[in-house]
């Protein structure tokens, strides 16, 4: 069971959540350069490993090094349940004010942690990296790009770089956004869909040491469809109906229409020679689209009227963010 997070983040605490699949060489480096980072930041900083059901060591390097400093804590997944699961696994565990992710691979630079603060404290609520210069192979690198345009484009969040895994966040934000299949992609458009301020940073990234990509081209198609899962769930989460109802009507329209022209087509054939007017065998299959046009329209508006229902009787939170209250509120603001 995942670990519950705490009500109050600890506002002088900041959480690394760190997926780890396969990864048991590059742990105990990956801590160091952590730790000599902190040393110049100077705040205090907890690192949660958490072990999406690797098969090598990773798990015995995550437990020697918990059990080293009181600093690292782990989490175990039975099996893989890929990176968003592990994400949000580690994110309600997270105890800081503020919570960075990034991968365990050691191409993101730990150096540059201190950055991400510093655009936070700045007023971001969500920065997330971009590998400006990447150290990957071009079969990698060019479809990540075009992924990259055709999610900015459909989302409205320009960044250069959704897919990187090095981000930081206010502890609001990993509070709000709920994390299944492979959403961790899209973490900076649900936050903005939820009015939190995102922007990017340039980062290093450096060439991979230990292991092997986890990616294969099968991401990318999964990654397009969770794209219009996002798109849609951003823009009609709460009123399902409005796009539905919307084909439905246009489904009737164009049935309706293509019945009038088959009836106007058979007037004319009647009052008029054969010759004029299209034949009985199109009249037919216009007639048959046409009562086709009329049943999908029917399936669709069904469809809105249970997905309304649907939202109504599970909708458990309000369709707003307060961020701030004059004169202050007693609680704190969801910029903790």
């Amino acid at each position: 069971m995942a670990e519950p997070q705490s009500d109050s983040p600890a506002p002088d605490l900041v959480s690394l959540v760190i997926p780890v699949y396969n990864e048991q060489e590059s742990l105990t480096p990956l801590l160091k350069e952590i730790d000599e980072a902190f040393r110049v930041i100077g705040i205090p900083r907890e690192v949660i490993f958490v072990d999406d059901g690797s098969s090598d060591k990773s798990w015995e390097v995550v437990s020697t090094l918990a059990a080293t400093s009181e600093r690292v804590r782990g989490l175990r997944f039975r099996r893989n349940f890929a990176k968003a699961a592990a994400l949000q696994a580690g994110f309600r565990a997270a105890r800081g004010s503020v919570v960075l992710t990034l991968d365990a691979d050691l191409q993101d630079d730990p150096h540059e942690i201190a950055r991400f603060l510093d655009a936070i404290r700045g007023g971001l609520d969500v920065v997330s990296g971009w590998k400006k210069v990447r150290h990957d192979p071009w079969h990698k690198v060019m479809p990540s790009r075009v992924f990259n345009w055709v999610v900015s484009w459909v989302s409205g969040v320009k960044l250069h770089d959704h897919n990187c895994g090095f981000k930081a966040y206010r502890a609001a934000v990993v509070r709000e956004i709920r994390l299944y299949g492979e959403l961790h992609r899209f973490v900076p458009v649900l936050a903005a869909a939820n009015g939190f301020r995102v922007g990017e940073l340039v980062v290093n990234h450096r060439a991979r040491k230990f292991g092997r990509s986890h990616y294969g081209a099968r991401r990318f198609v999964k990654g397009f469809l969770d794209l219009l899962t996002v798109r849609f769930v951003t823009t009609f989460g709460r009123r399902p109906m409005h796009p539905l109802g919307t084909f439905a009507l246009l489904a009737f329209a164009a049935g309706t229409l293509l019945f009038l022209a088959v009836a106007a087509n058979g007037l004319v054939r009647s009052l008029a020679d054969d010759s004029f007017g299209a034949g009985p065998v199109v009249q037919i299959l216009a007639g048959v689209v046409a009562v086709g046009a009329w049943l999908l329209g029917g399936q669709a508006l069904l469809a809105g009227f249970v997905a309304e229902l649907l939202v109504a009787n599970t909708q458990t939170d309000d369709p707003y963010r307060i961020t701030e209250t004059t004169p202050p509120d007693t609680k704190k603001s969801d910029r903790s």
